[in-house]
């Protein structure tokens, strides 16, 4: 308890740089501007209650949400479904998912007052947090109103390990009133019940589950058509300090191919774009809606909720976040509609899923963006092997599905016990 209260004063200390923070990011993304009163607990106006509340902190927790909530649906049919982010790219996201079923929400700061009010509105039937949502405040407001919570797809680096550990005291306790927890490989679930989860299960990772939508194809094989005849390389959800390496390396290597970049966030877009072109690249937007030229050597991915198509257009997908100490992005996407990945060294996000797409021969790891580079140049010519990549990717996703219904079945069997 006095760990607690010692966060719970330090949040309210913090609480003129919160507002602060969401003015700077409100300069370059106004939506971070939008729904202010959800974000501190005020404003609720819950629709409805009862519901079976999800909490996926951003795009890619949303993403992977969704067969998870998909296997809820079909469990518990009829009920309604709150789904709660911390980012307006995840909002965004949520809205496009799943704005016609579902009840979108910012979920508010780990204030005690504004996480208590948010439950009292919203008196959900259980949560779900998406991840690594670890909440104290949250947490602790949960069990005091008797409202099963649940941690799905759970995941623990090491480095996140070691973090978590010099709070334990803080840390644990929230583990502890967790109804149950759904790891998505034994590795996390060791970390996890180290550092203090009753009886983790292991039940796989939902992003194994995910289809995309067909619009997504269809897509595609327009972008494909705009693009040409050019192999095409598609750097996906890119970091900041990424792209200049990509570029200087692209510029050293000179691959015959349409480099198309995909900033992971969208305030980026013109950045990276003045960077393309500051480097003596020739470039276009996919925003401005016309045919890629011969000439063009960079096309700009400036647009949300569309990567997929850019998969579906792709010979070759290099996943971002992984050239900087960062974890890498998902390459679970990519490989499940058979594309070859390429993946640099910093993979700690998608451990298990990196191992395993490294040994079937799905994926490859680079140490650096020359090595990269010059690994493209070898597989635009080698086609046979572009094509045992992306069969081995198809299997190798394939062969990990039906975590959602696992984590469903362990939900339904303590809501029974807790009923």
């Amino acid at each position: 308890m006095i760990w607690r209260a010692l966060y719970s004063l330090l949040w309210r200390l913090a609480t003129p740089l919160v507002r602060r923070y969401l003015r700077r990011r409100g300069k370059k993304t106004p939506a971070y501007l939008e729904y202010w009163d959800e974000r501190f607990g005020r404003a609720l106006n819950a629709k409805h209650q009862g519901a079976i509340w999800v909490h996926a902190v951003s795009v890619g927790e949303t993403r992977a949400a969704m067969p998870l909530i998909q296997a809820l649906q079909q469990q518990w049919p009829g009920v309604p479904l709150l789904i709660t982010q911390m980012t307006p790219t995840g909002r965004a996201c949520a809205e496009a998912l799943y704005g016609e079923q579902a009840e979108i929400r910012y979920l508010p700061y780990d204030y005690p007052q504004g996480v208590h009010a948010f439950l009292q509105a919203y008196r959900p039937r259980f949560g779900v947090l998406m991840e690594t949502e670890l909440w104290p405040n949250l947490i602790a407001a949960a069990h005091e109103q008797s409202i099963p919570l649940f941690l799905a797809n759970a995941r623990l680096s090491e480095k996140s390990y070691r973090g978590y550990r010099r709070f334990a005291a803080l840390i644990r306790p929230a583990l502890r009133q967790l109804t149950a927890v759904a790891a998505q490989s034994k590795d996390d679930a060791e970390r996890l019940a180290a550092l203090g989860a009753s009886d983790p299960q292991v039940c796989g990772n939902t992003k194994y589950d995910f289809t995309p939508p067909p619009a997504q194809a269809l897509l595609g094989a327009e972008f494909k058509q705009r693009l040409g005849d050019r192999p095409i390389v598609v750097c996906a959800s890119t970091r900041d300090g990424e792209e200049a390496l990509i570029l200087q390396a692209w510029r050293a290597h000179r691959p015959q191919a349409l480099l198309v970049i995909v900033p992971r966030h969208p305030e980026r877009f013109d950045e990276v774009a003045q960077l393309a072109l500051a480097n003596g690249f020739t470039l276009q937007r996919r925003s401005d809606q016309q045919p890629v030229l011969p000439e063009t050597q960079v096309w700009l991915g400036d647009s949300m909720g569309e990567m997929f198509a850019y998969y579906h257009a792709a010979d070759l997908v290099f996943i971002g976040g992984s050239l900087m100490p960062l974890g890498g992005q998902n390459l679970i996407e990519p490989a499940s509609i058979g594309r070859p990945v390429l993946i640099g060294p910093s993979c700690f996000n998608f451990a298990e899923a990196s191992q395993i797409a490294f040994e079937c021969g799905a994926a490859c790891q680079v140490s650096d963006s020359d090595r990269l580079v010059d690994l493209i140049n070898q597989l635009l010519v080698d086609a046979p092997r572009r094509v045992a990549m992306g069969q081995a990717g198809l299997a190798f996703s394939k062969a990990h599905r039906g975590a959602s219904q696992r984590i469903v079945e362990l939900i339904a069997s303590r809501l029974s016990i807790h009923e």
